[in-house]
C-alpha cells in the first residue's frame, strides 16, 4: 500500500471513530463532493466495519449547483424540497449520524447575483429548521470534515504548479488532523483532553465579560449567566461522544444577545456560501450590528445580515490561540471550518443551546430570555491575530488577561 493510501485509510478511520463515532446498528448519511470518491468509499467501509446498519451517500456536484444559478428561473431560488427536509428530520428522529465533507469552492458563485444565493440559502434554512434543531442541540452525532477538490486547491495553493496543488492540500489536511501520527485516534483523544483543560479553566472563571483589543477592534462582550464553554466535542442525547468539526482548535461559548458593544475587524477572508467577503468591519450597539463595511463582497454581507432579525446579533464567541497547528501552516484556506481554527472568531446568528446551562431543554423564547441569540443562520468570521489582546472581567469586577498577543495569558 502506498504512503498516501495508508494516510487516506487512517483518515477515514479517524472520522468514523472520532468524528461521527458510529455505533453498532446506526444509520449514517455521508454528504460528499464527487471528487472525494476514494475517501468516501473508505469511509463507507470503515462505517460498516464499525457496525453501521446502513450508509447513504449523497453526492454533490458544484458544477450542477452553478448551472442552477445560471439557468433557473427566479422562482427557483425561493424553493427547497420539503420532502428532503422531512427525510432529514425523520432520519434524525431515528438517531442517525451525518457526516459532511464540506469544501465549497471559494469562487463558485463569482458573477452570480448575490440575492439568488441568499434566497436559496434562506429557503433551505427555513425548510430545515426542525432538522437543524437536532444538530444545534447535539441530539444526534454530526461532523464536518475536509478533503481536497481541484477548485479549492487552486485557490489555496495558487503559488504552486497546478499539478502539485491537490497533493499539497492533502498534506495540509492530514497534518491539521494529526493523521501522520502512529495512532491518529489516540492522538485526537489527547488533543481533546488538552482542549477540555482550557474549557474547564474558563468555566471555573465565570467571566462576566470579555474585552477585545486589536488594530480596528475595540469590543466589549457580556457573557450570559449560566454560560458554558465547550471544546473538542460533546455527547449526543444518547451519551455518545462525537466531534462536530475536524480539525478543531477552539474553545467556544455564547455572548449575551444584547451585551455586545464596540467595533470589530476581521483578520481573514470569509467564504460565505461560495462568495468571498474580505475586510469586514462591524459596529455593535446593545448587541446589534448598526454599521458595517467590507473591502470586497459587502453586498454578500448585506444579504447575510438581512436573513432575519437574529442575523445582526452574535451567537458564538470562540477562543483559538494564534500559536496553533493550522496557524503555523501560514495559509488562508478560504474555508471557515479550517480558518476558524487558526483564529479567534465570532459567529453572526444562532447560538448553540449547548452553551448555556439547560439550554437544550429550552424553547426559542426561553433561550432568548436567558440572553441566547436565535436565528436561521450561523456564520463564523475570524478576528484573531498576533496583535489580539483579550481581558476578562470576574464577578467581583477584577480585570485579568485572557489573551496576550494572540495567545493564552494563563
Amino acid at each position: 500500500m502506498s504512503e498516501f493510501k495508508l494516510m487516506l485509510e487512517k483518515y477515514a478511520e479517524l472520522v468514523v471513530k472520532v468524528g461521527v463515532n458510529i455505533q453498532p446498528g446506526q444509520v449514517l448519511i455521508v454528504q460528499a463532493p464527487l471528487e472525494t470518491v476514494d475517501l468516501t468509499r473508505l469511509i463507507v467501509g470503515k462505517a460498516y466495519e464499525a457496525g453501521a446498519k446502513y450508509v447513504q451517500v449523497d453526492w454533490d456536484d458544484e458544477q450542477i449547483t452553478r448551472i442552477r444559478y445560471e439557468k433557473a428561473t427566479d422562482e427557483s431560488f425561493g424553493y427547497y424540497p420539503q420532502w428532503h427536509a422531512d427525510m432529514l428530520e425523520k432520519f434524525a428522529e431515528e438517531g442517525g449520524a451525518i457526516l459532511h465533507i464540506k469544501v465549497p469552492d471559494p469562487e463558485l458563485f463569482k458573477g452570480v447575483d448575490s440575492w439568488k444565493v441568499s434566497t436559496a440559502v434562506k429557503a433551505a434554512a427555513i425548510a430545515r429548521e426542525n432538522y437543524q434543531g437536532y444538530t444545534r442541540n447535539s441530539r444526534i452525532s454530526w461532523s464536518l470534515i475536509k478533503a481536497p477538490t481541484q477548485a479549492w486547491a487552486n485557490k489555496v495553493f495558487a503559488d504552486l504548479p497546478e499539478e502539485e496543488r491537490v497533493s499539497a492540500m492533502w498534506e495540509a489536511v492530514f497534518q491539521m488532523n494529526r493523521v501522520g501520527s502512529d495512532n491518529p485516534v489516540a492522538a485526537w483523544r489527547d488533543h481533546i483532553d488538552h482542549l477540555k483543560k482550557s474549557q474547564d479553566i474558563l468555566n471555573a472563571k465565570r467571566y462576566k465579560s470579555l474585552h477585545y483589543r486589536a488594530p480596528g477592534t475595540d469590543l466589549h462582550v457580556v457573557l450570559p449567566e449560566g454560560h458554558l464553554w465547550r471544546g473538542g466535542g460533546g455527547e449526543n442525547e444518547k451519551g455518545v461522544y462525537f466531534v462536530a468539526n475536524m480539525p478543531t482548535e477552539e474553545v467556544y461559548s455564547m455572548p449575551h444577545r444584547t451585551g455586545v458593544n464596540g467595533t470589530v475587524r476581521s483578520t481573514l477572508p470569509l467564504n460565505l456560501n461560495g462568495r468571498l467577503v474580505e475586510g469586514i468591519e462591524l459596529t455593535f450597539k446593545d448587541g446589534k450590528v448598526i454599521d458595517y463595511q467590507a473591502t470586497s463582497g459587502r453586498e454578500h454581507l448585506t444579504s447575510l445580515l438581512e436573513t432575519d432579525e437574529g442575523a445582526s446579533y452574535l451567537g458564538e464567541i470562540a477562543l483559538v490561540p494564534y500559536d496553533s497547528p493550522i496557524s503555523h501552516l501560514k495559509r488562508v484556506f478560504y474555508n471557515t471550518g479550517i480558518d476558524e481554527n487558526a483564529s479567534c472568531h465570532f459567529a453572526l446568528g444562532s447560538a448553540y443551546p449547548t452553551n448555556i446551562e439547560g439550554g437544550t431543554q429550552m424553547t426559542k423564547e426561553q433561550l432568548q430570555s436567558k440572553g441566547a441569540n436565535v436565528s436561521l443562520t450561523h456564520v463564523d468570521f475570524m478576528v484573531g491575530s498576533d496583535q489580539l489582546d483579550i481581558d476578562g472581567e470576574l464577578a467581583d469586577g477584577t480585570i485579568e488577561p485572557v489573551f496576550r498577543q494572540g495567545n493564552w495569558a494563563f
